[in-house]
């Protein structure tokens, strides 16, 4: 198949495109690479992926409509994976025309484009963040998720909203992953875990939020991927016999950690200990996330099998590996 991925030189597009190339798929790739956080790791998950057969890149902004267009017209697209957009939460509270711009515009021209070139599938991320204030737990894809607390989940709701109208009016198959808490080799830095690993090397503190009692759903980088490309592979699902146009699943680990876990564990693998600056919760987070994955599971045999210890052994050996460049 010919597959648009967006963000292709961020964390999941990167892998992503990696694991699609592995089986024959051919990739269109684009991102802006902007700058949200450091440039040149994006740049050196491109050049994993520049020169692979099979691979081209497009420098392009989501937002740039004429752009977006003329992507379209120029390739016909089997599936879209679009995995594009501004993330992080804290962010969203200082920068959010970002999110207006990247998330919601950038959502619409892709949207158009597979409205009027014939797309069979898309393919979108959408977040944990969606679920917000809610308590009930674990999240599943059928509670109600109107209490966001950041705009970062309100861009990835609106996503979730505007793809429901374009299945029900054009009648192709969207699919939306609700992500949650992603980690591994090749990270964000935004993310808490790397934000710790630079701070521990360079004898710096780390800032604990919520005084450290906090929850996380973290998903391994790979077990993510094997979801992803289980749903391009498979493609949408059917109900009654009809393509459904837009359903949503959740791409977790159905196992929430402790944030102080997950820094004991992190503290050991760099054989270092951290210096805690415990400060309270911060807007726009929330307390727990934990992922019910059992429609992903029974519809795509969805099953992640790395445990929070084996992940960051692995991320700390790519970091340590890369920062020695």
């Amino acid at each position: 198949m010919k597959i648009l991925v967006t963000g292709a030189a961020g964390f999941i597009g990167f892998f992503c495109c990696q694991r699609l190339l592995k089986d024959g798929h051919e990739i269109v790739g684009i991102d802006n690479l902007n700058s949200y956080y450091d440039v040149r790791l994006k740049h050196a998950r491109l050049a994993q992926l520049e020169g692979k057969a099979r691979f081209s890149f497009v420098k392009l902004d989501l937002a740039d409509r004429e752009g977006m267009a003329a992507l379209f017209r120029n390739h016909h697209f089997d599936v879209v994976l679009h995995l594009g957009a501004q993330a992080g939460v804290r962010y969203s509270l200082d920068n959010p025309f970002a999110y207006v711009d990247s998330n919601l515009t950038g959502t619409l021209t892709v949207l158009e484009g597979c409205r009027h070139h014939g797309v069979k599938h898309l393919i979108y991320a959408s977040s944990s963040s969606v679920y917000g204030a809610n308590t009930k737990q674990p999240f599943a894809v059928e509670d109600r998720v109107d209490s966001p607390v950041s705009l970062y989940a309100a861009t990835k709701k609106a996503d979730e909203l505007m793809c429901q109208t374009y299945a029900h009016l054009y009648r192709f198959p969207i699919t939306g992953l609700r992500f949650f808490t992603v980690y591994g080799p090749w990270g964000r830095p935004d993310m808490a875990y790397f934000k710790f690993a630079n701070a521990i090397m360079a004898g710096k503190p780390i800032d604990v939020y919520n005084h450290g009692d906090m929850k996380r759903d973290f998903t391994y980088i790979d077990d993510i991927v094997n979801g992803v490309v289980a749903i391009v592979d498979k493609g949408p699902m059917s109900s009654g016999g009809e393509s459904a146009p837009h359903r949503v699943y959740n791409l977790g680990n159905n196992q929430p950690e402790q944030l102080m876990d997950m820094i004991s564990l992190l503290e050991a693998r760099l054989g270092v200990s951290a210096t805690k600056n415990f400060l309270p919760m911060q807007p726009g987070d929330v307390y727990s996330t934990y992922a019910d994955i059992d429609a992903t599971h029974k519809d795509y045999g969805f099953s992640p099998i790395t445990s929070l210890a084996i992940g960051l052994e692995r991320f700390v050996d790519w970091y340590g590996q890369y920062y020695r460049q």
